[in-house]
């Protein structure tokens, strides 16, 4: 049988793809409420990687490259690709150290360039699978036509989307015209060998006819892409000569069985003259085994046929000009891309759900965030109203005795506060914040200094190459990386006004809450005595001290039934990933606002009604509660100076527990918003890395491109060095140096990208956020920690709901102002010798 023609295989470089891909995956998908641990799915796709760049010389390659397709074609579809910083280089295919000046290598750090890179390997490598068949049993037969089949498409495939995913100039193996010319010489093969089959078949002479002269037309089309100018000296020497030559032998085979067609219809001469162009194409390709049995035929038939025509027929032997052209038989065809190619296949990465869902799921959450956050900053706002209310009014304390001892519910917020920690607990947490924003600040300076300094190396290089620096310039890249720390240097601000908030409100009420926190003798002695007679027994029954005793029994109920509705509206949760996946697999799209606004409103609407509730009764309550106390306070004969320093107790314990939770959600807004900016250096140090490998690549094409220029000629001697000059004495040539070695080391890409460089005072671990009261801080919209508690009273802005990303350089979810925290072998080496 004939021999086919097998693609080189594109040859890649160890890099690490496990770190950049557990930082992606940990700062994109990963958040409070669903934090899956992918370690070794990515340490699995990397071995993967490892099998499928150097094991192609064994015969379970093919599996192996199926194997690893799939699992980036996959996780191509979940992740953003722009996001992806890792640098992977794949050399050309066919470069053989020429002299033509081409792109021998390339480093692209884009997911969708290695994939197109592993499918270039995989339709080579099915091509060589092709070639080693032996082309004379049935199953061979049918595997060599469906692989070279399945390599036809995928080149075409390749030809329509390789620019698309490299947005370069490519190396020239994945130049448009090289895919096309390789998928029309795959689809020639694949008509070839069901040709072959056909003639095995022993298949009606005009089928068979019909399929050799498709596969005549379709060798034509090939050495016509070939032949190219800009493609002739890609190919191995015999490689255009080897088509050309199949191309005149199925022009014969084709014009041999269209001469049995006239046989059996007893056209003599027109068998006549396609025997002479049969034996005339046939003759002198005899490494083809069935070319030569059917030259053997055809000289013999031809033979026949003419001492036939002379004795019996004496019809005119027609011209071959003459001729009809042989229908042709398109069997053969380009096999589109399969969507899976291992068997068995397991997702990796099955619990990462596509991008579209991912943020339509962010949205969502941002949604339920609002509504929620709005309905508890409603009920939290009012009970601080009602707690500032009652504190100007000295309630409860004025409903206790008001002789020389200390009220009851005093002392009872002295207690609590002592247990606390009292003064000196707040100022230790107060303490805490300065280091943290420093450290915060220091991390995003890092990345920001590396973003500057990538940009200025590549701004240089521009201007030093001009045109030939054909990268893409760093500022289109950066853009989002830059916007990104614009926002974080506008929550860091933020935080630094949350934290003066705190501070001033500290001062206000400082004096106080030392009182509080000292001992009960201290606390007694400072406060001022009730003045004299001034004595109420809190167990009389007038009027006023019974209703208040009422009303502030109605105020603890009201306040039970808001921590309650609180917890509730903490707990709704509305899981929508089966609808937006069913949603997206039907139509393509999601219709995120739809969706959630109808889910979200079925959770929270009675609640929010119960909330509601909750503000008017308030309402009423306060005006009961401020008539009664105008009652007793006339029937006293107005407040006294004790009645005035009760009320501030009263308002610094409020204050107490307010700053309490403050200060421990601002220790844990910048412990969170550490591991944020920690995952956001690690991004711009892959981004930098890989940078800096696609600029080392560049250069070092530039430096060889340079030496393959053309020498300048040696300049004309001086006239004067013409005069008397003695004859030229002819040298002997120096002797031909030694043949180059053939063993030359594969090159290998750095391992790893450089760690990320590490911020002198941060801790080795994160510590665990943990929820806390927040405060009145400005509110704001930005990619927030993903442990967030996002119901933390004010000051501190809220933080992004639960199951928002960590981080989202490329697309952030809508604003919403919730309270909390701002929150090896040798060159030309073919592994498949052909057969």
């Amino acid at each position: 049988m004939a021999a086919l023609l097998a693609v080189p295989l594109k040859k890649s470089s160890d890099v690490d793809i496990v770190k950049p891909l557990k930082n992606l995956i940990q700062s994109t998908y990963n958040t409070g409420e669903s934090n899956v641990d992918y370690s070794d799915a990515i340490e699995e796709l990397g071995r993967l990687r490892t099998n499928a760049i150097w094991k192609i010389f064994e015969k379970s390659s093919l599996d192996l490259v199926y194997s690893y397709y799939d699992q980036i074609t996959s996780l191509e579809t979940k992740i953003p690709p722009q996001e992806v910083q890792i640098p992977f280089k794949w050399k050309d295919a066919f470069d053989r150290g020429s002299i033509f000046g081409t792109r021998m290598s390339l480093t692209v750090a884009s997911l969708a360039y290695e994939r197109m890179c592993v499918l270039f390997n995989m339709a080579a490598l099915q091509s060589c699978l092709a070639a080693q068949q032996p082309l004379d049993t049935e199953e061979s037969l049918k595997l060599a036509a469906k692989l070279l089949q399945q390599a036809a498409g995928i080149f075409a495939y390749l030809k329509a989307n390789i620019l698309m995913a490299v947005h370069q100039d490519p190396t020239p193996d994945l130049n448009p015209e090289t895919l096309h010319a390789l998928s029309q010489l795959m689809l020639a093969q694949a008509q070839e060998v069901i040709a072959y089959k056909c003639i095995r078949d022993e298949m009606k002479e005009s089928m068979v006819a019909k399929v050799c002269a498709q596969c005549e037309e379709l060798y034509t089309d090939a050495v016509r892409c070939m032949q190219k100018e800009q493609l002739k000296h890609m190919w191995e020497r015999d490689w255009i000569l080897e088509t050309m030559g199949k191309q005149t032998a199925f022009k014969g085979l084709t014009q041999y069985y269209q001469s049995q067609v006239c046989r059996a219809n007893k056209s003599v001469g027109e068998e006549i003259a396609r025997l002479q162009l049969a034996v005339e194409n046939l003759k002198g390709m005899g490494h083809l085994t069935v070319v030569t049995e059917t030259y053997v035929k055809a000289n013999r038939q031809l033979a026949a046929a003419r001492r036939d025509n002379d004795f019996i027929y004496h019809e005119r032997i027609p011209d071959a000009q003459s001729l009809e052209p042989v229908p042709r038989a398109p069997i053969a065809k380009a096999l589109p891309l399969q969507e899976r190619w291992s068997h068995p296949y397991k997702d990796l990465f099955e619990k990462l759900v596509p991008m579209p869902v991912h943020q339509a799921l962010q949205a969502s959450a941002a949604r339920r965030a609002d509504l929620v956050n709005a309905e508890i900053n409603k009920l939290r706002e009012a009970t601080q109203l009602l707690n500032s209310i009652l504190a100007s009014l000295n309630l409860p304390a004025c409903l206790e005795s008001a002789g020389g001892a200390l009220p009851d519910s005093i002392r009872e917020k002295a207690a609590a506060v002592r247990e606390a920690g009292g003064l000196s607990a707040l100022q230790s947490l107060m303490s805490e914040l300065p280091e943290l924003l420093q450290r915060n600040k220091d991390i995003l300076d890092e990345a920001e200094r590396m973003l500057r300094e990538e940009r200025e190396a590549d701004d240089t290089l521009r201007a030093q190459f001009g045109a030939r620096w054909t990268r893409s310039e760093s500022a289109s890249l950066t853009e989002s990386f830059r916007a990104n720390a614009a926002k974080y240097s506008q929550i860091i601000d933020n935080a630094i006004h949350a934290d003066s908030i705190v501070q001033q409100k500290f001062q206000q009420h400082k004096e106080n809450i030392a009182l509080l926190s000292s001992s009960e003798g201290e606390l007694q002695a400072g406060v001022p005595a009730a003045p004299a007679g001034d004595v109420v027994d809190s167990g009389s029954d007038t009027a006023p001290l019974r209703e208040l005793h009422t009303y502030m029994d109605d105020v603890e109920a009201l306040k039970a039934e808001r921590d309650s509705i609180e917890t509730e509206l903490k707990d709704v949760t509305v899981d929508l990933r089966e609808k937006f996946l069913s949603a997206l697999a039907a139509d393509g799209a999601l219709d995120e606002p739809a969706l959630s606004a109808a889910a979200l409103g079925a959770a929270l609407a009675p609640l929010q009604r119960r909330v509601a509730d909750t503000l008017r009764r308030q309402e009423t309550l306060v005006a009961d509660i401020q008539r009664a106390h105008c009652a007793l306070m006339a029937a006293r004969g107005g407040a006294s100076g004790r009645d005035a320093a009760l009320g501030r107790l009263c308002a610094a314990y409020d204050a107490y527990q307010d700053l309490t939770g403050n200060l421990k959600e601002g220790v844990k807004f910048y412990n969170d918003l550490t591991q944020l900016l920690v995952a956001f250096q690690n991004k711009v140090s892959d981004f930098c890395f890989a940078r800096k490998t696609e600029k080392e690549e560049l250069l070092k094409d530039l430096t060889q491109e340079a030496s393959r220029g053309t020498q300048r000629p040696a300049p004309s001697p001086p006239a004067h060095h013409s005069v008397n000059e003695p004859p030229a004495v002819k040298k002997e040539a120096p002797p031909r140096p030694p043949p180059p070695s053939t063993g030359s080391p594969a090159a290998t890409a750095p391992t790893a990208a450089p760690s990320t460089l590490p911020y002198p005072s941060q801790p080795q671990g994160m510590p665990l956020p943990y929820g806390a009261p927040g405060a009145p801080y400005p509110m704001y919209a930005a990619p927030m920690p993903t442990l967030y508690n996002p119901y933390a009273t004010l000051p501190y802005p809220h933080h992004a709901p639960r199951g928002a990303p960590a981080y989202q350089p490329y697309q952030y979810p809508q604003p919403y102002a919730p309270a909390g925290y701002p929150q090896a072998p040798p060159p030309g080496y073919n592994p498949f010798p052909q057969q």
